[in-house]
């Protein structure tokens, strides 16, 4: 036998342990993996015994849907992490769940790591917990301190615990923006604006250097409206005084100096808590709700993503209502969850239309708005499936302004919460020109072309009058489109709707007072007008109907998880595009992350030339 053929031979041998060896690793990982969803399917289930507390700890932002993928958690759990975002719907369910359970003795809601939440989510959870105490059970609520958001759910509880150091800060509604005249003015940067609507600020912060007469009218009208509707919440279930809010801020001083500093005892005397606790004096004191677990050494209890975890049965669909979730802003195509694509979401509308097992839809709407072709492209999905003769019912979430508003129109029903920002119907587009700023830095441009369209905008080079024009003349057509379809769904004249439009935002209450919306009320009244109008009775499935994200989709959103930390250089870049941003390195302001936000606009028009891209969208984040 020759050597060539030995060593053919050992390398063989070789291969053949290594292919082996790898099969052996693969299945024993897969095998792993295997154990671990089946013990998470059917194992870890201790009996639930009597007096249980739940424990309902919201973590992280209030959201709509979740923007993680199931790998992700799944590796986040492997890693003995828990997801840090809190969907909405699951804290109903489970609310709706523990109330009529006999082992749930009580809930105990824990606030200190809940960070952003809408004024109409923080309602929806609020009358579930009311729901919830008519079960004869009681909400006991805990936290080092309180913000203006967790406090809003705190009011609700039977009993509010602040820890001995912590304080309750209730600031008010409202805020400051950026504004960047002068800035843009430095760069060299012109901003053209084509819009349609006196109240539709957005644009503003880009071409002036403070807000209009027209926005602090409107902003004042919608925030005094909102807090009222705040202030009015916590003094009903707090059973305070009318007017004691705003009295315990006027006075703050001094009521701080009469109390040396001590603000939790300022949160006591002002009836905002009934009594101050230390982590170990909560878990003494709900020991007279349930019993001791010896196994953890404090009271009896189980964790709410535990609890709904068990209580779920294996989603089998059946009869019932499909539920799209319309989240984030709004482009024209695909988007991930988290987000609104045009022809995603239709797309998802369309699937609940053509699935026999659904005999109506809720669209759950949380958007500020966006792209109008992509809002018109989910509300035509809307109207054909009405059409179709299944029932849509919308129901708007914290924002459903602009294109938000848009998506709504070909529905049967939009039912809305008295503290959802909404309408905004008004539309803009940005042209960002740096011929200016390509003159201070001594760069000239020249060439050619076979027809003036061709250079009608370029972002180094001023805008074409005729350009500018014709862009001017696309905005006026989408406002009017918007005004007609929503005369026509709201059943009023075109002349009524433009009184309020005119990119003006109002509260949910404010919106029903004029004919924007149907009904004041939550998600659950939407679902229930949609059974009621399929006419499905008893009980029924409710099918979310969503798409799990790609992984281009993924990659993506990396982009948006930098915005937050962009440098200076990074945040020119954004402004106007990789091909200019090395002729800067100094004199601009030290980004910050509400900058580096507005600037995207800016960026998206001028370093993809989407020139013909006509915006809805209301910059009309309203958090308490």
């Amino acid at each position: 036998m020759s050597l060539f053929q030995n060593v053919k031979r050992i390398f063989s041998y070789l291969w053949c342990v290594l292919d082996g060896a790898r099969r052996f690793f693969l299945n024993l990982l897969f095998f792993v993996l295997l154990m671990v969803v089946v013990v998470a399917l059917f194992g870890g289930n201790k009996k639930l015994n009597e007096k249980t507390v739940l424990v309902l700890d919201l973590r992280g932002n209030l959201v709509e849907q979740e923007t993680s993928s199931a790998r992700r958690l799944l590796i986040l759990e492997a890693q003995g992490e828990r997801k840090y975002y809190t969907q909405l719907r699951d804290v109903i369910n489970v609310l709706d769940l523990a109330a009529k359970d006999p082992k749930i003795s009580s809930v105990l809601l824990l606030m200190d790591e809940m960070q952003d939440a809408g004024l109409a989510s923080l309602r929806e959870i609020a009358a579930s917990l009311e729901v919830f105490k008519q079960s004869n059970k009681k909400v006991i609520v805990w936290a080092s301190k309180y913000n203006q958001k967790q406090y809003l759910l705190a009011s609700h509880a039977s009993e509010v615990y602040l820890h001995p150091m912590g304080m309750v800060m209730l600031e008010g509604f409202g805020g400051y923006k950026n504004y960047y005249r002068d800035a843009l003015d430095k760069l060299g940067v012109t901003v053209n604006v084509m819009r349609v609507g006196t109240f539709k600020s957005f644009v503003e912060p880009f071409v002036a250097n403070g807000p209009s007469k027209a926005a602090l009218e409107a902003e004042n009208f919608l925030y005094n409206d909102l807090w009222a509707t705040y202030t009015n919440d916590v003094e009903a279930s707090r059973k305070l005084e009318s007017g004691s809010v705003m009295r315990s801020i006027d006075d703050l001083p001094d009521q701080v100096k009469q109390l040396n500093g001590d603000l939790a005892k300022l949160a006591l005397n002002n009836k905002f808590v009934d009594g101050l606790k230390t982590r170990d004096e909560l878990r003494e004191h709900m020991l007279q709700y349930s019993v001791e677990d010896e196994e953890i050494k404090s009271f009896r209890q189980i964790h709410y993503e535990d609890y709904l975890t068990r209580q779920r049965k294996l989603d089998m669909g059946g009869v019932g209502i499909g539920v799209v979730i319309a989240e984030g802003e709004i482009s024209d195509g695909i988007a991930p969850p988290g987000a609104i694509g045009g022809l995603s979401t239709a797309n998802l509308i369309r699937q609940a239309r053509d699935d026999d097992q659904i005999k109506a839809v809720v669209l759950r709407i949380n958007s500020p708005g966006g792209s109008a072709f992509g809002s018109e492209l989910i509300r035509r999905e809307v109207e054909i499936t009405r059409q179709a003769g299944k029932p849509v019912v919308v129901s708007m979430g914290n924002v459903a302004a602009s294109g938000g508003y848009w998506m709504s129109m070909g529905a049967d029903e939009v039912i809305a919460d008295a503290a959802t920002v909404t309408g905004s119907i008004g539309v803009f587009a940005l042209l960002p020109t740096l011929d200016k700023t390509m003159e201070k830095i001594g760069v000239h441009t020249g060439g050619t072309t076979t027809a003036w369209l061709k250079g009608g905008y370029d972002p180094t080079r001023p805008i074409d009058p005729r350009f500018a024009e014709l862009v001017q003349q696309g905005v006026n057509y989408i406002y009017a489109e918007f005004i007609n379809k929503a005369a026509v769904a709201r059943n009023l004249s075109s002349e009524k709707i433009n009184e309020v439009a005119q990119g003006r935002v109002w509260s949910g209450q404010q919106a029903k007072e004029r004919g924007l919306v149907d009904t004041l009320g939550s998600y659950t009244d939407a679902i229930k007008s949609a059974a009621a109008r399929a006419n499905l009775k008893g009980e029924y499935a409710i099918n979310y109907i969503e798409a799990e994200p790609s992984g281009i989709d993924k990659f993506l959103k990396l982009f948006d998880m930098s915005v937050g930390t962009m440098s200076v250089e990074k945040l020119i870049e954004q402004l106007i595009g990789k091909t200019y941003a090395r002729v800067f390195s100094t004199g601009f302001p030290a980004a910050v992350p509400e900058m580096a936000h507005d600037m995207r606009w800016l960026a998206d028009m001028a370093e993809r030339n989407r020139a013909f891209g006509v915006v809805t969208h209301c910059m009309c984040k309203v958090s308490p």
